[in-house]
């Protein structure tokens, strides 16, 4: 399945039927008179987030969403029935950014969360409505009111526990791989990884996810390379895991060129909690080890996790890290208990 996490489309709320213009003509009654009925309701165009989702593909191929009109009113003042709403799925994380890009319109967070975003046109009167003691037979009637209609931009956030970050070529794919059921793509050389890929930790009794984003390079928050795109996927995350590769010219640099971009880019990134790890130390021995983690720590890292993704040296050390800085149940986990506790009819108690 492609990645696509932004997308424009456009949409449309169904128009308000229009009211009848009718007149009782029945032999044997006396009194006749307007009973033209009123309009239906348009379509509501409705938003809804639903599980099994983390791709915005679907609206590369369907991009304009119309809903329905509602029924014209009818004689024996019948109302026209009411269409019915336009529901459109999309992953959670999503957001509905304005045309311009400026104001989020919505933000779903939650599996089921729903929101009613362009309501449909209220249906036309009909001539029944209009009889009144000095008109006793009208015929004007309402067209129904017309439906709204926008363009939108969907962004979607991928929602994850723990974000991971670096150069490219830092070793975050390896990383991922070891730690999680993702299966990305390695490779020795820069931007194998080009799109965010997620992945479900599994780590002493405990789930996270973590989300790996495409390698940052100097200047990422101004357009350079394809980092500054998919650095909202990390925005959500509570943790950011920083790989430094110890094979590079210089990793104290290194960790500094992240850092600034995550400064420039803002949204609260670099006031997250961040893990230094020294990635690759399979290839370099203790002494320089110790040395490049020495620099990182003058720096500015608090505390450097010297780890090999390749051969899971240290890795240990670092998700205990982790769960440190996580909540006592995270989302996969809350989600995880309540599917067993429903299976089981059983009543839910915290750990």
């Amino acid at each position: 399945m492609h990645f696509l996490d932004q997308a424009k489309i456009f949409l449309r709320s169904g128009a308000g039927g229009p009211g009848a213009v009718s007149f009782r003509r029945e032999k044997y009654i006396e009194y006749g008179g307007p009973d033209g009925g009123s309009g239906g309701k348009g379509g509501d165009v409705v938003f809804r987030a639903v599980q099994g989702l983390n791709t915005l593909i679907d609206f590369r191929y369907s991009q304009h969403f119309k809903a329905k009109r509602g029924t014209h009113g009818m004689g024996r003042d019948r109302t026209g029935a009411g269409a019915d709403p336009l529901v459109i799925e999309v992953p959670v994380g999503t957001q509905i950014l304005s045309e311009d890009k400026e104001d989020v319109l919505a933000d779903f967070t939650e599996v089921g969360q729903e929101v009613t975003f362009l309501e449909g046109g209220m249906g036309g009167r009909g001539n029944a409505s209009f009889k009144s003691s000095t008109n006793r037979a009208p015929r004007q009637h309402q067209p129904g009111e017309a439906g709204q209609e926008m363009w939108v931009w969907l962004r979607l956030k991928l929602l994850a526990d723990v974000g991971l970050l670096g150069l490219p070529n830092a070793g975050k794919s390896t990383f991922i791989n070891a730690v999680s059921n993702a299966q990305a793509k390695v490779g020795a050389y820069a931007f194998t990884t080009l799109v965010p890929k997620l992945g479900v930790v599994r780590h002493k009794n405990r789930e996270f996810v973590i989300a790996d984003i495409p390698g940052l390079i100097e200047g990422a928050a101004e357009g350079a390379g394809i980092g500054d795109r998919f650095l909202g996927h990390i925005e959500r995350c509570r943790v950011l895991i920083h790989l430094v590769d110890i094979t590079g010219s210089d990793p104290a640099e290194a960790m500094k060129i992240v850092e600034a971009e995550l400064e420039a880019y803002g949204a609260g990134l670099e006031d997250k909690v961040q893990l230094i790890a020294l990635n690759k130390v399979d290839l370099a021995d203790e002494e320089l080890v110790e040395g490049f983690a020495k620099e990182l720590r003058a720096a500015g890292a608090d505390k450097v996790f010297a780890l090999s993704g390749a051969t899971g040296q240290g890795v240990e050390s670092l998700l205990d890290a982790v769960l440190q800085h996580l909540p006592d149940r995270t989302a996969t986990e809350t989600k995880g208990k309540a599917e067993e506790d429903t299976s089981e009819a059983a009543p839910w108690s915290p750990l």
